[in-house]
């Protein structure tokens, strides 16, 4: 997978995700809430751009929320904003690109009025599946705790 335009092109389609979420975010929490949800993926600017749209059936109440990612040509970086309604503001995007078939994406946020880092990773990409992660960390990013998966299995 490269850095350049395309590097979502294998997100393409509609997936069933697994999603598995700490109860609570840099609080120490160690339970974890799992529930399914869908997505739907698709390419813009001749795969300079990607959208998803999911559909998350969370205990706490079920929601829609969308990505939209756009790459700069220039520097081979990604931007991507996750919209929820839930939140009245888009949030800051992280930035970020692949390596090895693996996608890092940072961006400075706040949690609760503190600011933190935030961590996206892509990984186990094949054909049927993916994975993503986020993680957030309070210390300047001296460590991480993750705090949301997302397991991706493609669907017919």
């Amino acid at each position: 997978m490269s850095d350049a335009g395309n590097a979502f092109a294998f997100q393409t389609g509609t997936w069933r995700v697994r999603h598995r979420k700490l109860s609570g975010r840099l609080v120490g929490a160690t339970d974890w809430v799992e529930f399914d949800g869908t997505c739907s993926a698709w390419e813009l600017l001749g795969g300079a751009g990607n959208v998803d749209d999911h559909f998350l059936n969370d205990p706490a109440g079920p929601y829609h929320a969308a990505t939209f990612r756009r790459t700069d040509p220039d520097t081979g970086l990604w931007w991507i904003w996750w919209i929820d309604p839930r939140y009245p503001s888009l949030e800051p995007p992280v930035s970020g690109r692949f390596v090895d078939g693996v996608g890092t994406f940072h961006a400075d946020d706040q949690l609760g009025g503190r600011p933190i880092k935030v961590r996206f990773i892509w990984s186990e990409i094949d054909s049927n599946s993916a994975r993503w992660e986020q993680a957030f960390s309070g210390d300047g990013g001296e460590t991480w705790e993750t705090n949301w998966i997302m397991a991706f299995e493609r669907t017919a």
